[in-house]
C-alpha cells in the first residue's frame, strides 16, 4: 500500500493512494471513527500507550506528553536525547518509533483500510517541515524505519500540500498566474513556500519558516487568559492542572467558529468565560509573526509586500490553520486570494500520498532551506575563516542525491571543521538568521598522525611546508540529509560525517 503520512505535532494523519484518488484514512476510536491519530504518549499501567488510548489515559490524569514532535524542533537534540515523562526518562527515539509502529499497527487493523495485510509493505513517503535541521530530517526518517515503514520519499510539508493543490485546484493555475503561496500552520511549527507548478512538475521558489510558532502556542495563549480570569496562573495550578487546562484551552479553540462570541472553561470547577475578542486580540501578534516570516517571499509595492501577479493565491493549510481568526487576518492582508484547503488538517497527508503514488506523475523540485558552511582554523589556529558550501537556496530533488567537490594542498599538521547550519548569509558571505552547529570533524592531515590513537583535538595545531591532497565531498542525499567526506588523496585515509546525526 502506498501512502502518505503527515506526522504532526498535534494529529497525525494518512492518506492513500487508491487509483487517481487520494483518500484520508479513518480510525477507530471505540464506537466513533477519527480522521487522525492523536500524537499523544501516556504512561498508564505500568506501559507507554499511545494514540486515543494515550489520549484517553491523559484525560484521566496519567502521566503523559502531548506535541512530543516539539521535541525534534530543537537542533539540539539527537537519538540518545531523553524527556520526561511523568516520573520517569524515556529516550526520545524510543518514543518516536513507537508511536509510528503503532500507526501501523493501526492502519493494518483499526482503520478503514485495515485490508492491509502484515506482511504487505507499508510504502510512505514522509513529510517534515521546510526549514528542519539535518537533526530533525534524520531522527524522523531513523523513527519511521525503525517503526517497519518503508521510506520511499521525505518531502517538505508545504510542498506536499502544493501537489494537494494543484490536484484539487489545477484550473486557478494558467500562463500568467504559475504559482501559488502554501501557508502552513500546524500544531507547532510554520511553513510557508512559492511553489511554481507546470502542469504537474513543481519547483519550490523559495521558503520562509518558523520552527516554534503554531497551534500550541495559541492554545497557551487562550489558556493564560483563562488562567488570568480566573484569578490564577500556570505557576499556581501546578503541572498537572496547568496540562489539564491546556487540554480543555485547546478543545475550545478547536471548537471556535466564525460566529463564536465567548469562550468558557471550567478551571477548579469554576466556569470561566472570556470574550472570543480578548483571545483574538492577544493572539493576532501571533499570527502577525507568520506574515512577518513569509514577507521575504512576498512582491514588494510601495513598498508594501503583496502576492505578485504570478501568484494564483495564498493556500492556508494545517491543523492551526483552522482557528477563524488565521483567515480573518489573512484575508484583510491579502484580499480574496486567500483560499483555505477544504482538508486544512490532511491537506499535506493527501500530498504526501499523491508523492508516494508513482501514477501521478506528480514531481517536485524543492531548495534546501538550511544552508550548511564550514568555520576553518587559519594562522596556526589563531584565526578562523568561514566557506559557504551550500546555500539554502540550493534546488534538490527529493529521491536524487546532489553535491560538491573541492580539493586543496593541506597547510597544517591538522584540520578542525566546524560546521553550522544557517538560514541567511550577509553580502560578505558571512551567516546570519538561525545559526546553529552540525557537526565537528577533525582530520590528521599529517601522515604519521592518521597512523595513530591521538586525541586530534589536544593536538598543538601547526603550520607545514607541503601537506598531502585533500579531496573534500559534500552531499545532499534522497532526503535532505547532508553528508561530508574528508579524503587525503594518496593514502585514502577518509573520515566521513552525517551532519546532524
Amino acid at each position: 500500500m502506498k501512502c502518505g503520512v503527515d506526522f504532526g505535532t498535534t494529529t497525525t494523519t494518512v492518506a492513500v493512494a487508491d487509483r487517481g484518488n487520494y483518500p484520508v484514512v479513518s480510525f477507530e476510536d471505540g464506537a466513533d471513527t477519527r480522521d487522525y491519530v492523536p500524537s499523544v504518549v501516556a504512561f498508564d499501567d505500568g506501559k507507554l500507550v499511545f494514540g486515543f488510548e494515550a489520549d484517553r489515559a491523559a484525560r484521566a490524569g496519567a502521566p503523559h506528553i502531548r506535541s512530543f514532535k516539539r521535541f525534534l524542533a530543537d537542533p539540539d537534540v539527537t537519538a540518545s536525547t531523553s524527556i520526561r515523562l511523568g516520573y520517569r526518562d524515556v529516550e526520545l527515539m524510543d518514543v518516536l518509533t513507537r508511536f509510528l509502529a503503532h500507526v501501523a499497527d493501526c492502519v493494518r487493523t483499526g482503520s478503514s483500510v485495515s485490508r492491509v495485510s502484515g506482511s504487505e509493505p507499508l510504502e510512505v513517503a514522509v513529510g517534515v517541515p521546510a526549514h528542519a535541521w539535518s537533526g530533525q530530517r534524520f531522527l524522523t526518517l531513523e523513527a519511521f524505519k525503525n517503526a517497519g515503514w518503508d521510506v520511499t520519499t521525505m518531502l517538505n510539508e508545504p510542498s506536499a500540500a502544493g501537489f494537494e493543490y494543484t490536484h484539487r485546484h489545477a484550473g486557478t493555475l494558467n500562463s500568467k498566474r504559475t504559482s501559488v503561496l502554501v501557508y502552513d500552520l500546524g500544531g507547532g511549527t510554520f511553513d510557508a513556500s512559492v511553489v511554481e507548478a507546470a502542469g504537474r512538475r513543481h519547483e519550490v521558489l523559495g521558503s520562509r519558516g518558523l520552527n516554534l510558532v503554531g497551534g500550541d502556542d495559541f492554545d497557551t495563549i487562550l489558556a493564560n487568559l483563562l488562567a488570568t480570569a480566573a484569578g490564577t496562573d500556570s505557576a499556581r495550578l501546578g503541572q498537572e492542572r496547568w496540562t489539564a487546562l491546556l487540554d480543555d484551552a485547546r478543545a475550545a479553540k478547536e471548537a471556535l467558529i466564525p460566529q463564536s462570541r465567548q469562550i468558557t472553561v471550567s478551571i477548579d470547577d469554576q466556569q470561566v468565560t472570556i470574550p472570543v475578542t480578548a483571545f483574538y486580540e492577544a493572539a493576532t501578534p501571533l499570527v502577525a509573526s507568520t506574515i512577518d516570516a513569509l514577507e521575504p517571499l512576498l512582491t514588494p509595492v510601495d513598498g508594501v509586500g503583496q502576492l505578485g501577479p504570478d501568484v494564483a493565491g495564498l493556500y492556508v493549510v494545517g491543523g492551526g490553520s483552522q482557528l477563524p481568526l488565521i483567515s480573518r487576518v489573512l484575508r484583510e492582508r491579502f484580499g480574496r486570494r486567500v483560499h483555505r484547503s477544504p482538508h486544512t488538517a490532511a491537506s499535506t497527508a493527501i500530498g504526501l500520498a499523491i508523492g508516494a503514488d508513482p501514477d501521478s506523475g506528480f514531481t517536485v523540485r524543492e531548495q534546501l532551506s538550511r544552508g550548511v558552511g564550514v568555520f576553518r582554523e587559519l594562522s596556526s589556529g589563531s584565526t578562523v575563516s568561514f566557506d559557504t558550501l551550500l546555500t539554502p537556496d540550493m534546488g534538490r530533488t527529493p529521491g536524487q542525491s546532489a553535491g560538491l567537490s573541492r580539493q586543496y594542498l593541506a597547510a597544517h599538521n591538522v584540520g578542525f571543521f566546524r560546521f553550522v547550519e544557517y538560514t541567511s548569509a550577509d553580502e560578505a558571505g558571512v551567516p546570519r538568521g538561525d545559526i546553529h552547529p552540525c557537526g565537528d570533524v577533525y582530520f590528521p592531515f599529517d601522515r604519521a598522525l592518521q597512523d595513530s590513537d591521538a586525541d586530534l583535538s589536544s593536538v598543538e595545531v601547526v603550520r607545514t611546508e607541503e601537506g598531502p591532497l585533500i579531496q573534500e565531498h559534500y552531499w545532499v542525499d534522497e532526503n535532505g540529509i547532508v553528508t561530508v567526506e574528508i579524503r587525503d588523496a594518496e593514502t585514502g585515509y577518509t573520515v566521513r560525517k552525517e551532519l546532524g546525526r
